[in-house]
């Protein structure tokens, strides 16, 4: 199959490309740096194109003839302010709603009958509950102001990926090589330098997802039975969602680094804001059922805590 990746050199891209040509797939990585995009894997050919330059983009989409296209679009800075959060991901919310739309066009000039798109699987509503969320749930549109503004391009670009009979994975929080729980990554160096504080009682439920296998599971979209990926979403992430309260001292742990300070939601919310306190008590996780019955994907690594020591423990740490 000849795939186009759009965003083939960010956190899920660079694993994806080298899955889909180590199975025999045709790989034409969408870039504004094709170099650096070529350099994602061998066998990848690069293809210059704008998201956001529809003209540009439709006439580089129906040059490379994909049968298959995969929306990764994202522009987010290594270092998120939670206070200014919908600052921070203006750029990633503009590619998410126009930078989509003119995917979505392209990709019907070119005929392309298979495409993928990337949501989020943290996006959903609290609930008195407290239970996992699964797809049917509703999205957190009414959360905090900073957050707004990304919900909102999520659901836009969840409900124009889907409408053209595309399939929307919802990824949990992401952690492997570049990303923000990578050995050099944003959280991680915070954990080291105990920066990252416990805020209030820490009850907000991460579901984490290794990078090799979001991808894997985009390359079970691609490959699927159309009949029943078609239109449909599903939430990819592993099988133990945990409290910030749990994962947070683990992750230390790992590193080898102090215990996180326990601090109250008074004294730092002008610090981080109300999403800031939102991300450390409120997020919802995520249930993988409808991905394992459906999809047929499961996690290499069931548990972020298998996946954190492989990745981040001592052994692992002078690589």
């Amino acid at each position: 199959m000849r795939v186009l990746v759009a965003g083939a050199t960010g956190v899920i891209g660079r694993q994806l490309t080298g899955l889909l040509a180590d199975k025999g797939h045709e790989v034409i990585a969408l870039a504004r740096n094709p170099e650096r995009a070529a350099a994602s894997g061998s066998g990848v050919r690069a293809v210059r194109a704008d998201a956001l330059d529809a003209d540009g983009l439709s006439a580089a989409v129906v040059r490379a003839e994909p049968e298959a296209v995969v929306n990764l679009l994202t522009a987010i800075p290594r270092k998120v302010d939670s206070r200014r959060l919908d600052r921070d991901f203006a750029a990633t919310n503009l590619l998410r709603t126009r930078g989509t739309r003119n995917l979505v066009e392209a990709a019907k000039a070119a005929g392309v009958q298979r495409m993928v798109g990337e949501s989020v699987a943290f996006g959903y509503r609290p609930a008195p509950d407290g239970g996992l969320r699964d797809e049917t749930s509703p999205l957190w549109t009414t959360g905090p102001e900073q957050f707004r503004p990304v919900v909102t391009a999520l659901r836009e670009l969840e409900e124009r990926t889907t409408g053209e009979g595309g399939t929307v994975l919802r990824f949990g929080h992401l952690y492997g090589p570049g990303s923000a729980f990578d050995r050099d990554g944003n959280f991680t160096q915070q954990v080291r330098k105990r920066m990252l504080p416990l805020v209030g009682e820490g009850n907000a439920v991460f579901s984490f997802v290794h990078a090799q296998d979001a991808a894997a599971a985009v390359l079970k979209a691609l490959e699927g039975d159309q009949d029943v990926v078609r239109g449909a979403t599903y939430n990819i992430v592993d099988d133990d969602p945990a409290p910030v309260s749990t994962w947070l001292p683990e992750l230390s742990r790992v590193l080898g680094a102090k215990a996180p300070m326990r601090v109250p939601v008074w004294l730092v919310r002008p610090m981080i804001g109300s999403y800031g306190v939102a991300f450390m008590n409120e997020l919802q996780g995520a249930d993988n059922g409808l991905a394992a019955r459906g999809l047929g994907w499961q996690p290499s690594r069931a548990s972020w805590r298998e996946g954190f020591a492989a990745e981040l423990g001592a052994s692992t740490t002078n690589r």
